[in-house]
């Protein structure tokens, strides 16, 4: 901290100073003990840009850059060590004023930028005048820049990470859209996409076609690290796919049946997710005790110590059965358009935490006598997903955890762990009939996006995001739309849920963290995918304040404010069949070399 007041004060001749702008975003205030736990902030909704310990010393209209840059070297000093005491910083920046009392005019003829200030835990925009970025200088590897995006730096970080694909097989998907925006780093989720070509030796096939497809997209939340999330993206699918090959093959071999009951379909689904998750946490574990060996403990282990939720959607073009499979509190959403042209949301999953109270009753009934099984909505206190893959301290035993510990490396088991495992990675399925005819549409996304939106935003904004494009206003290629809606454009309004209860749906607690409305005309169109469409709308739409500010602030702090966001948007729909998946140029960051994966 003093060397960051020093070298601000060093610098103060060469770089001049900041004026602070009338835009504040509102301010929200957290505790320290949980970064994520809201609570009202004291100094209300427009606090003070200069903290008010600070204002009985402001005298000058001007005020140096020594003084400023203490301030925003405070910010950045806060936010890497956040268990440090508010006191320390304001007592640095009370001493660099004292020592600095030089002001220093403005030049008007230099440029003027925006700059993201964070500071006591809340976050303020200004403007910076002059060529020098604010920088946060920590070694020779790592420099953090706290000057502002601008809108355009924004979009193309918004952009850095989509995807788009135009699904030309006939099957009924016409197209579907990914995006990533991280806010840890390296970002924790991950994703997968895989169409599977099934013969008719496998699958029945629809009378005068050879094969039908099986399509699978998924959407993978990591925490604790990215290994079991970059695990998940490498081979569930074909874990799944494995089991269900099976599954399929026995019913086209047995006469009476021809293809699989939707009981039998459910039970492949959950063999390959419970399947995968055994080779995870326990078969690792033989191979490691086998081995005794530290590296191979590190590699093989990391998928286990580390966890991940996930959601994985698989669609038979033969049936037009929709399968949902969760495992933790992603979620997925249908967008269908009644015949008054509004769009329903209906949920296809249920967030599955330790607040969920579903799974808080299986929990207790599973381990009876452990009144903290489930505390404070977090398994044992602790885990907030109530399923998920990996996360082996809440699997393995007592016994395996002080071995793995005394051989190799690992943490003192958990002192209420006494019946494990206490998380499972076995999913909640559903089904859904797909009506490619009435243009059904359906939302992945992991938790980052629904802290954001809720159900009826998202499919309201992929309606208002399919109207624009039909009227041309964000341009692109629009066969595929064609050939998905032959109907006039209309007004795309959502319907209210009509849903009994929605415990098993949390609210998007984030927009009460920012202090927005629920108003719909803060909402923006402005890009040709529909899933970075949902996340520039999630963080702010038409506030390109918002939005900028969000995405300038560094790992961890960012960590505070939102979650990593992956988002995939699936468009069912009657298309040509080329036989061909192409990549759609207009809506993907990819390089000019990149392929379709098929």
């Amino acid at each position: 901290m003093r060397r960051a007041a020093l070298h601000a004060f060093r610098s103060a001749r060469r770089v001049p100073v900041w004026r602070v702008a009338g835009r504040k975003p509102r301010a929200v205030s957290f505790s320290s003990s949980n970064p994520l736990a809201l609570r009202p902030s004291s100094a209300g909704k427009h606090p003070s840009f200069i903290p008010a310990t600070l204002h009985s010393s402001m005298h000058l209209r001007n005020f140096s850059l020594a003084v400023i840059s203490t301030v925003v070297a405070s910010g950045a000093w806060y936010a890497y060590q956040g268990g440090s005491s508010q006191s320390a910083a304001v007592a640095g920046l009370n001493r660099t004023i004292s020592t600095s009392t030089t002001a220093y005019a403005e030049d008007p003829s230099e440029s003027t930028r925006r700059a993201l200030l964070v500071d006591n835990d809340q976050f303020y925009t200004a403007t910076i005048n002059g060529e020098e970025p604010l920088r946060k200088q920590t070694d020779d590897s790592d420099r953090r820049l706290l000057e502002m995006l601008t809108p355009e730096q924004a979009t193309q970080k918004l952009r850095k990470n989509e995807e788009s694909y135009l699904v030309n097989r006939g099957k009924g998907v016409v197209r579907y859209d990914v995006v990533q925006v991280p806010s840890n780093s390296p970002i924790e989720d991950d994703h997968a996409e895989k169409i599977v070509e099934v013969p008719s030796t496998v699958a029945t096939a629809k009378e005068g076609e050879a094969n039908s497809d099986w399509m699978f997209w998924g959407v993978f939340d990591g925490h604790s690290g990215w290994t079991t999330s970059a695990k998940l993206r490498n081979v569930l699918i074909s874990y799944v796919a494995r089991e269900l090959n099976t599954t399929y093959k026995a019913a086209a071999a047995d006469p009476s049946l021809l293809t699989p009951s939707p009981a039998a379909i459910d039970a492949a689904i959950k063999q390959g997710f419970t399947r995968l998750d055994n080779d995870i946490v326990h078969n690792s574990v033989e191979k490691v005790l086998k081995s005794n060996s530290r590296r191979v403990a590190a590699e093989t282990l990391a998928p286990a110590l580390s966890g991940s939720c996930a959601l994985l959607a698989f669609y038979d073009s033969q049936s037009k059965d929709l399968k949902v499979a969760c495992a933790g509190d992603s979620r997925a959403v249908l967008g269908r358009r009644g015949p008054n042209g509004k769009w329903s949301a209906t949920a296809l999953s249920e967030d599955q935490t330790g607040g969920t109270p579903s799974e808080m009753q299986r929990l207790r009934a599973e381990h009876p006598g452990e009144p903290n099984v489930v505390r404070n909505g977090r398994i044992l206190g602790q885990l907030e997903p109530s399923r998920s893959f990996g996360d082996a301290f809440y699997k393995w035993s007592k016994e395996t955890q002080d071995k793995i510990k005394r051989q190799f490396f690992g943490r003192t088991p958990h002192p209420l762990l006494k019946t494990p495992p206490y998380v499972t990675a076995e999913p909640v399925i559903t089904t859904t009939k797909v009506e490619p005819s009435r243009g059904d549409f359906l939302v992945m996304a992991t938790d980052g996006l629904w802290e954001m939106l809720s159900n009826e935003e998202v499919v309201g904004l992929v309606g208002q995001w399919i109207e624009q494009q039909q009227a041309g206003n964000v341009g692109g290629n629009k066969t595929w739309l064609k050939s998905w809606f032959g109907f006039e454009s209309k007004q795309l309004p959502v319907e209210t849920s009509q849903e009994a209860g929605t415990e098993g749906q949390r609210r998007p607690i984030r927009q009460q963290q920012y202090d927005i409305s629920g108003a719909a005309d803060r909402f923006t169109v402005e890009d040709n995918n529909a899933a970075t469409h949902l996340v520039r709308n999630a963080m702010g739409g038409k506030d390109k304040d918002m939005v900028c500010a969000l995405l300038t602030l560094p790992s961890p702090y960012s960590r505070r404010y939102r979650d990593d966001v992956t988002v995939e948007v699936i468009f069912f729909g009657e298309s040509p069949d080329t036989r061909t998946v192409e990549i759609n140029k207009e809506a993907s960051a990819f390089e000019e070399n990149s392929k379709a994966k098929l």
